[in-house]
């Protein structure tokens, strides 16, 4: 096929086989990446083109476009839910929607790529119809901010920051354990020119770079790359107080702020017209230089002097409170430290008691109780609810617990970026209780630092009641977190969908052995054996989705893999307010990776009137899978099955003969047509 010589002209509609590319991809990278690519390739086929679609799932990129692929395409089309490069696809038209429009629409995406717009150097795309929209959600890099774009854009941030809080956090802690020598006055000191000192340099400097990152990749996710270099600065300017003449940054608030900013700043400059000679160098020069000027100067003189005046008088009042309840006192004090985490508020009052150390330790005393609590708060909860959390958040849970040890406030950062509605009141709480009860029990600390290595070395007063408030604070932060969490759950969950495709099949996991009850005398090996007759139920009892998990987790508990149900349902139930695991086409696939099962198993249920499973397509969940995986063997295998599940479930005629099967082996029989 020879590719349109114009690529701004429409590719002609008729008597044309054109070549099409595609991109799937979704936040988690399983079911709803293939079911968008099988969606595709089979609209593709029935119109008379040619497709070739790359996943983007769990598993890294397969079916990878090359160079040369792209050279011939006529179109391209990404249907994502996270962010996807568009550089290679510069001088092709490209429509970028999300991935429940590749599931649901595929016909009219593969009619729309035809006349969308071409796209331009540095993530700008001509004008044109079709272009750059998405029904009803936002996508990375695409005007018209909606729920799911701001959420998308933050996560993005989020995950690049973590490894610079993880490694900064952890290179200061282990400095400060293995090179800090005590200070007559207590505290730790590190000599200048030693090993250790190299070390603690370089966490700071990790630190340092945490939070411009922050504001960057959520620039970044926004607006594609020229956004990358005004958000990064942005970021480093919120968190540099003294250039607009305060004694503290901004912190992660003001970067998750300029983060933004400088993201739709740089969307509405692409907006703008400007002479053909000039695009060239817009996203390399222009655009970066404008933007950062802009957003600099504005953060400057605009949003950084009010927030000096603030916490000058923040702390001014501060100052006319140590004559009140020592209580009252330290719950103000655990408040402000809980609740930016190295921000303003929190530097107001970490400064407040620091100035008062050598003529009122009791104050120091409140403050250093209260700095631990949420990191060691966040990393208790990781630990108490495994399976609310993602290994990346299970095992930065682990640094935090560390690093909350030395005092570093910063190692909550991470979780309170992700879900700051639930967790920045979590750490609030726990902080004022940690806070009141080293008031109450006058506490002292010396020293301008917390965390338990204060006491540890000496400089704390009253150490038996330091570890008790600290000890109270950290288990309300974790208990509060995991509840507010969990109420989070259920139709709430299903609600805040957005962060992952829409559908309507449920799918939990297990691998069992044996015989399946009722069925044939030799029952045919299902999905490589992860399902069997003991893991089917012809008819579910439940009518709504929460009951329906449970039913499904019994079902598997039949097989003595499951360790604890309830562990297993709330695991289950914490992946769908990731978004719903409805597939659409009455299918849903609910799983879980958690150690409330011992080994990989597999369950499959039928709905005869359905379930709401919130798929986008409005069908009720009819033929349900569920999956249930323990973290060690959580890899490849389980997505390989999966991903083979999906694109089975595409087959109308499949789905009809599992409604119509009569008995358990006659639906084990249709299951292993899955290959």
């Amino acid at each position: 096929m020879t590719p349109s010589a114009d690529p701004s002209a429409p590719a002609t509609r008729h008597g044309q086989r054109l070549k099409l590319l595609a991109v799937t991809a979704c936040p988690t990278g399983i079911a709803h990446t293939y079911m968008a690519a099988e969606k595709l390739t089979q609209a593709a086929e029935a119109l008379g083109h040619d497709i070739k679609v790359e996943t983007q799932g769990s598993i890294g990129a397969e079916n990878v476009l090359t160079d040369n692929d792209v050279s011939q395409a006529d179109g391209v089309i990404i249907a994502a839910d996270k962010d996807v490069d568009r550089s290679r696809f510069v001088g092709k038209r490209l429509l970028v929607v999300g991935v429940a429009e590749g599931i649901h629409h595929p016909e009219q995406l593969i009619e729309r790529v035809l006349e969308a717009p071409v796209h331009e150097p540095g993530g700008g795309t001509g004008r044109g119809s079709g272009g750059g929209t998405v029904s009803g959600r936002g996508a990375p890099g695409v005007l018209g901010p909606g729920r799911g774009t701001v959420y998308k854009a933050l996560m993005n941030g989020v995950s690049y920051m973590i490894p610079f809080v993880v490694v900064g956090g952890l290179l200061i802690a282990v400095s400060l354990a293995l090179g800090g020598h005590p200070r007559p006055d207590g505290g730790l000191v590190i000599p200048d020119g030693t090993f250790w000192k190299h070390v603690n340099d370089i966490g700071v400097i990790g630190f340092t770079l945490m939070v411009p990152i922050l504001s960057g990749y959520i620039a970044y996710a926004i607006a594609d790359r020229p956004a990358l270099v005004p958000g990064m600065i942005g970021g480093w300017i919120a968190n540099t107080g003294a250039l607009y003449d305060s004694k503290s940054g901004a912190g992660f608030i003001g970067a998750i702020v300029t983060g933004f900013l400088a993201g739709y700043l740089v969307l509405w400059i692409k907006k703008l017209r400007v002479p053909k000679f000039v695009r060239p160098i817009m996203p390399i020069i222009v655009i970066p230089v404008l933007a950062t000027s802009v957003l600099g100067l504005f953060f400057i003189y605009v949003l950084g002097r009010p927030i000096a005046w603030v916490f000058e008088h923040l702390t001014d009042w501060l100052g006319g409170l140590t004559g009140t309840s020592a209580a009252l006192l330290g719950v103000l004090l655990g408040l402000m430290i809980a609740f930016d985490m190295g921000g303003p508020v929190n530097k107001t009052a970490f400064l407040f008691g620091a100035g008062l150390v050598s003529r009122n330790p009791e104050i120091m005393g409140m403050c250093a109780a209260a700095i631990p609590v949420p990191p060691l708060g966040q990393g208790l909860a990781t630990l108490l609810r495994r399976g609310m959390f993602s290994e990346q958040e299970r095992e930065t849970g682990l640094a935090a617990l560390f690093m909350g040890f030395f005092g570093i406030t910063e190692g909550a950062i991470p979780f309170a970026a992700a879900r700051p509605a639930r967790v920045i009141p979590a750490n609030m709480l726990g902080g004022a209780v940690a806070g009141a009860i080293a008031g109450l029990a006058a506490v002292g600390d010396s020293v301008p630092h917390g965390g338990p290595i204060v006491a540890v070395l000496g400089a704390v007063s009253g150490v038996p009641m330091f570890f008790i408030a600290i000890g109270v604070g950290m288990v309300v932060t974790a208990l509060t977190t995991v509840t507010l969490m969990a109420l989070g759950g259920g139709e709430r969950g299903a609600a805040a969908r957005g962060g992952a495709g829409a559908g309507a099949v449920a799918v939990p996991v297990a691998r069992t052995a044996g015989t399946a009850v009722g069925a044939a005398p030799v029952a045919p090996e299902v999905l490589s054996g992860y399902l069997t007759g003991r893991t089917v139920r012809l008819e579910l009892t439940a009518v709504r989705k929460e009951a329906a998990i449970r039913e499904m987790a019994e079902l598997l508990a039949g097989t003595g893999q499951v360790r604890d149900v309830d562990a297993l349902v709330t695991a289950a139930l914490a992946r769908e307010e990731l978004g719903t695991t409805g597939l659409g086409e009455e299918i849903a696939i609910p799983h879980a990776k958690t150690d409330a099962v011992s080994a990989p198993v597999v369950g499959f249920a039928r709905s005869a009137e359905g379930i709401e499973w919130g798929a986008l397509d409005g069908s009720k969940a009819r033929l349900i899978f569920m999956i249930a995986v323990p973290e060690a063997l959580a890899g490849d295998e389980h997505l390989r099955i999966l991903a083979l599940l999906a694109r089975k479930l595409l087959d109308p005629g499949f789905r009809e003969r599992l409604l119509d099967a009569g008995g358990e082996g006659a639906v084990l029989g249709v299951l292993a047509e899955v290959r």
